[in-house]
């Protein structure tokens, strides 16, 4: 924490027009990057901002937009109306903090368990699955053109793309040797209008208030693909938090998140695609946390990646579920 204190107090001085900070602190959120907590003390207030890093500073993901790029991405979405958190600044290497961007504190909640159970949400889960939606047809409206970066991908492509991570764990799951089979024979075909898709949007990625959703968080892996992928991953069942009869998120009903799509201006959805997405989204989620008992081994030893990699085998549960016979899927 004290290598990071000074050149972020030269920072805040430097560029955010502050005295200086306070309350310096790393939180617990963040799987792949890390996150800190602090205050721009300025004219005798405090102001709550969040620095969002690269692990050590320089440990970039080669499957990640890249920090600038992340922040670009919050900043237009910003400016045709979907709730993110406010930048400020991004990283220089003037900074001495490695790349990041700063941005703005949002207060409000991101456990997903207790959006999906707690009492506080009981109204907001109402109409939290049509919100949701709602925003997305909106995030899927911004211009793939401004971020010639992003990678293009098929479902096909992306199917490979992740049974080549599962290869490479060298680990034999005969279930997941099942699944890769079912996506393959039932993928659907390339999207006759790709778009910019969030790649992360699901219960935990959201911050919401009473009123719904404050802020869409964790834009690391946007890409250009099929809008149904976004839909898909949000009902995957990883995301309800044991509220499993509620797909969406643990809060709603498919049919309430799709009209609220369409009704925003969004494609009509196919229904059989989407729930093909939700297969290949327990199968993804799988094979990440596979990669995350890969990642406590070397590189980054953090023992909430080992408590991730743990959930590989609640993948396998799920889909041994959808692809039973007589599922929707199935």
């Amino acid at each position: 924490m004290s290598e990071l204190a000074g050149p972020l107090e030269a920072l805040a001085r430097r560029r955010l027009g502050g005295e200086g900070i306070s309350g310096l602190a790393r939180m617990s959120a963040g799987a792949t990057q890390e996150i800190w907590r602090f205050h721009l003390v300025k004219d005798g207030a405090e102001t709550p901002l969040i620095l969002r890093r690269a692990p050590g500073g320089d440990r970039v993901s080669e499957t990640a937009v890249g920090l600038e790029t992340e922040a670009a991405l919050i900043e237009a979405a910003g400016a045709i109306g979907v709730p993110v958190p406010s930048v400020p600044w991004v990283l220089t290497p003037e900074d001495g903090l490695g790349r990041g961007f700063i941005m703005g504190f949002v207060e409000g909640e991101t456990l997903g368990g207790r959006i999906a159970r707690g009492e506080a949400f009981a109204h907001t889960r109402t109409f939290l699955a049509r919100q949701c939606g709602e925003v997305l047809a909106r995030i899927h409206t911004m211009n793939p053109d401004d971020f010639p970066t992003l990678r293009r991908l098929t479902p096909a492509e992306l199917v490979a793309q992740y049974k080549e991570a599962y290869r490479a764990s060298a680990w034999p799951r005969p279930v997941f040797e099942m699944a890769f089979r079912w996506l393959e024979d039932h993928c659907p075909p390339p999207p006759e209008h790709a778009r910019l898709v969030h790649g992360d949007f699901r219960n935990g990625n959201l911050m919401i208030g009473p009123e719904g959703i404050r802020a869409v968080l964790d834009w690391e892996i946007a890409h250009v693909a099929d809008p149904m992928e976004d839909l898909g991953w949000l009902c995957t069942s990883s995301w309800r938090f044991g509220v499993v009869d509620k797909p969406v998120g643990g809060f709603g009903e498919r049919e309430e998140l799709w009209a609220g799509y369409e009704a925003a201006g969004g494609a009509p959805v196919n229904r059989q695609h989407a729930l093909w997405w939700e297969v290949y989204g327990s199968m993804r989620w799988g094979v990440m946390c596979c990669g995350m008992a890969n990642s406590f081994r070397t590189t980054d030893p953090n023992v909430e990646r080992a408590v991730i990699a743990r959930r590989t085998s609640e993948t396998e549960v799920d889909l041994m579920r959808l692809l039973a016979p007589g599922s929707k899927a199935a």
